[in-house]
């Protein structure tokens, strides 16, 4: 309960009702960040937890939730152009390929069998990845404001095919099909973090480096999308007809939202590289840009947490299905024979992306919706 505006002192902030979760008591603290006391705890406590994972799980596992960090910067890059700017894009693994590949040929050797130029700054190579993959989201940018819907798909579409082939056979860049070539080299204040320490280990240092990326990354989004141009992105989203009558300039936004989305893109592809140290042309396939579609949609459209999960999801589910021979023999983990774990992913995938668009389109992120609001009115939960 607030006292009414008419009989407040000038100057005095409204009084919450003690007792009750943080609820909304203004227009201006609801379009904050952490606009309740609830969800400021929640989101330190995470953080908290976050850093101090690597003295509290194995190096192994510690390496999947890097994985999943890095996974996580480019889910947030699609869901930014697909989910709050409504451009349906199916590309996303070219604008990932940018990414690692002009992070590998900065930091690569100068004297080595591919393009390198001895860049090792993380700092230096990350940005760069992110700014070429931006440029060419900028040149895709146009066919946007003449296609929508199932077009622009399409055409992002291609963008898969001629991506990869162009990788396939540019070997002086790649090292071609079958043999490739190292990830980005990560060196930050003559620290090389790939290499273990006396500290810490390699895998300590890439899941730090992928941990603060992502919530500086997370943080920029989460401010664009509550922010003029995030704004913009919704009205052209939900009906790109009126939101051009009431003065929304259809091409400048779509260009930004592709922009912005490819340069989380690049970031992506440059830090999971990084981790996983080598990069292989024929990976940037129609199937990785489902596994990001996948993970947009699982884990919630248009909303910044729920790309983490979505994320989280996808990187951490093969980790169980690797386990599925021990407990179904017909399953095999061998890929050449029928039926291997590696088809059952692809399967799960597209099953996952179905069952949640079916039964619960807000993802990961309206069941942790539904979750909160229940207890938030407990006891009056009807």
């Amino acid at each position: 309960m607030t006292t009414p505006t008419s009989q407040r002192p000038p100057g005095r902030k409204p009084r919450q009702l003690s007792g009750r979760p943080g609820l909304y008591t203004s227009y201006a603290q609801h379009l904050r960040l952490l606009n309740t006391r609830p969800k400021l705890v929640a989101v330190g406590a995470i953080v908290l937890l976050a850093l101090a994972m690597p003295w509290l799980v194995q190096d192994r596992t510690l390496s999947l939730l890097a994985l999943a960090c890095a996974a996580s910067i480019g889910a947030i890059g699609l869901n930014i152009v697909t989910g709050y700017a409504g451009q349906v894009s199916l590309g996303h693994a070219f604008f990932l390929a940018i990414g690692a590949y002009t992070a590998a040929a900065l930091s690569g050797d100068p004297d080595g069998r591919t393009i390198g130029f001895g860049v090792t700054n993380v700092l230096v190579w990350l940005l760069a990845a992110g700014l070429v993959a931006a440029v060419f989201g900028v040149l895709v940018a146009p066919l946007a404001t003449r296609l929508r819907g199932l077009y622009l798909a399409i055409v992002t579409l291609g963008l898969v095919f001629i991506g990869e082939h162009v990788f396939k056979e540019w070997r002086d860049l790649t090292g071609g099909a079958g043999v490739g070539r190292p990830g980005p080299v990560p060196e930050l204040f003559g620290v090389t973090l790939n290499k273990s320490g006396d500290v810490l280990t390699s895998d300590q240092k890439l899941y730090l480096l992928m941990l603060v990326c992502l919530v500086v990354l997370g943080i920029l989004a989460r401010n664009l999308a509550r922010s003029k141009v995030g704004r913009a992105f919704a009205a052209i989203r939900d009906r790109d007809i009126a939101a051009s009558v009431i003065g929304v300039n259809l091409a400048r936004y779509k260009m930004i939202a592709f922009a912005v989305s490819s340069f989380y893109a690049g970031c992506a592809g440059a830090l999971l590289y990084t981790i996983t140290g080598f990069i292989e042309p024929t990976s940037f396939n129609l199937l990785l840009s489902v596994q990001y579609i996948a993970m947009v949609l699982i884990g919630g459209v248009a909303t910044i947490s729920g790309s983490i999960m979505g994320a989280f999801f996808i990187t951490l589910l093969p980790a169980l299905t690797r386990e599925l021979p021990t407990v179904a023999p017909f399953i095999s983990s061998d890929a050449s024979a029928p039926l291997n774990v590696f088809q059952v992913e692809t399967v799960l995938y597209g099953l996952l992306i179905i069952g949640f668009l079916i039964f619960e389109p807000r993802g990961l992120y309206g069941i942790w919706t539904r979750i909160r609001n229940y207890w938030k009115a407990w006891p009056f939960s009807y």
